[in-house]
């Protein structure tokens, strides 16, 4: 098998090759929001984040420093018949799942494996932690779900509240034009449609544009940006600059 190729058994019927594209797409495995890597099939449209793909019935136990008593494992779908959601983010589990038998958490493969450290530009380092410790720059609330904290203690943002942007904004390319809820369509093909503008992102306390207001938007903004980048599955710089690009359009 090639390195850029890949057999999954959520779509045995064509292998899926390794891409990178700054469009959109809407995981078939979580059935949440990507962008950048992924592991597409051209031909059934069907699309996989790099971290669902490399998820498997049967793989060893994952373990999470969040919850060093649990061992999460992987399902395909939700085990059980009430409704389950992500510890992390807070939305509701739809698809691929790491789910701890004992203690009933729930990860989306994508929030298992966001970066315990976020360096972004301009030596500005952010921490995830469990559990807020200070206010959520984007909802001024402690608590929620995991959060980003600068080390310089100013900026603090909910990895909630980052998905609700991210839903906000792209609910055409989430439910393909239909309500709400986690299952709908595919995604609508827009004509030249590239990274939509991110709602609220821009939105700032500040109204001056000067010295240290300004690099305290400029760094917030930043902050903001590098967390979405982690959030969508690939928390690389090439990404956060194409997120960046749309932030205040």
């Amino acid at each position: 098998m090639k390195y850029d190729e890949l057999n999954h058994f959520s779509h045995p019927q064509h292998k899926l090759r390794f891409e990178y594209s700054e469009l959109p797409f809407k995981c078939d495995g979580c059935r949440e929001v990507g962008i950048g890597s992924r592991f597409k099939c051209s031909l059934c449209d069907f699309d996989l984040h790099t971290h669902c793909a490399a998820a498997t019935v049967g793989t060893i136990a994952l373990r999470h420093p969040f919850y060093p008593k649990c061992r999460f494992y992987f399902f395909p779908c939700p085990p059980g018949d009430s409704p389950r959601y992500c510890n992390a983010c807070g939305r509701n589990i739809a698809g691929f799942v790491y789910h701890c038998r004992t203690c009933g958490f729930d990860l989306h493969p994508c929030c298992a494996a966001l970066p315990h450290v976020l360096n972004a530009d301009g030596g500005l380092r952010l921490h995830l932690q469990r559990r807020a410790s200070a206010p959520c720059h984007r909802c001024g609330r402690k608590g929620r779900s995991w959060s980003y904290r600068s080390e310089c203690k100013k900026y603090n943002l909910h990895v909630a509240c980052v998905t609700e942007m991210l839903v906000e904004s792209w609910h055409e390319l989430y439910y393909g034009g239909g309500g709400g809820g986690g299952g709908g369509g595919k995604k609508v093909m827009v004509s030249g449609n590239r990274i939509p503008a991110i709602r609220g992102v821009g939105m700032s306390h500040h109204r001056s544009g000067k010295g240290k207001v300004k690099r305290c938007c400029e760094l917030a903004a930043m902050a903001v940006q590098f967390v979405i980048s982690a959030v969508l599955g690939d928390p690389t710089t090439v990404i956060a600059g194409v997120v960046s690009s749309f932030l205040f359009r």
